[in-house]
């Protein structure tokens, strides 16, 4: 009995290191990542840490490369076979952080990976709408023209991408474009937002003239 006992504290022991050294491992692999260090990343997964581990914040090894905008490290994760649709603490996941931040290299990987374009931000929105918002012009073009993201998706607040383009632009060069281009590519341009607003009546009301014309010529009302 006493033999039995010893042998299994002994074995849960063992256990504890183990699970320690992945942990160690783990954490490594994400601070590498993070920083780019794409050889690094390729000897802690040999080593056996887990590709999918998370940190504190939630977030995987392809997480933090996304934060730090390094995309050959990102892209050698997707190699390995890391989940890029895994989302952090802040429900945030490559694609996600991509297109709200402009990183158009990762958000292109992420596209290339097959990332799910229907996963949402602590928002409701997708990769679309805070692209739309912040005038990353690629990134709406890569997004409309290479996933299959619906343009009119509307997020928590009761916006689209296209009001949001409108609402919470200047109104300028770049957010015309995305106005121009959410239209070629079948934004809804009479939806309204949850007070029955429209995105032509924001338009206008902000004094938006070429977006207006962009607007009527597309149908709004």
């Amino acid at each position: 009995m006493i033999a039995a006992a010893t042998v299994a504290l002994l074995t849960a022991g063992c256990g504890t290191e183990v699970r320690k050294e992945e942990s160690g491992l783990n954490a490594k692999l994400i601070e590498a990542a993070e920083r780019g260090d794409t050889g690094e990343v390729t000897r802690l997964l040999k080593a056996g840490a887990s590709i999918d581990a998370r940190d504190g914040r939630g977030r995987t090894a392809a997480m933090a490369a996304t934060h730090g905008n390094k995309p050959d490290t990102f892209r050698a994760l997707v190699e390995a076979g890391a989940d890029i649709n895994i989302r952090d603490d802040r429900s945030d996941n490559p694609l996600l952080y991509a297109g709200a931040e402009g990183l158009l290299d990762i958000l292109k990987l992420a596209i290339e990976a097959k990332a799910d374009t229907k996963l949402t931000n602590r928002y409701g929105g997708t990769a679309l709408i805070p692209a739309c918002e912040r005038g990353h012009v690629e990134v709406v073009k890569e997004l409309l023209e290479r996933s299959g993201i619906d343009v009119n998706h509307v997020n928590h607040l009761g916006w689209t991408g296209l009001l949001e383009a409108i609402v919470l632009s200047d109104g300028g060069p770049r957010h015309q474009a995305i106005v121009r281009l959410l239209i070629e590519h079948g934004a809804d341009v009479n939806l309204a937002d949850k007070d029955g607003v429209t995105p032509l009546q924001h338009a206008q009301k902000r004094g938006y003239d070429t977006i207006a014309g962009l607007l009527i010529a597309a149908g709004a009302r």
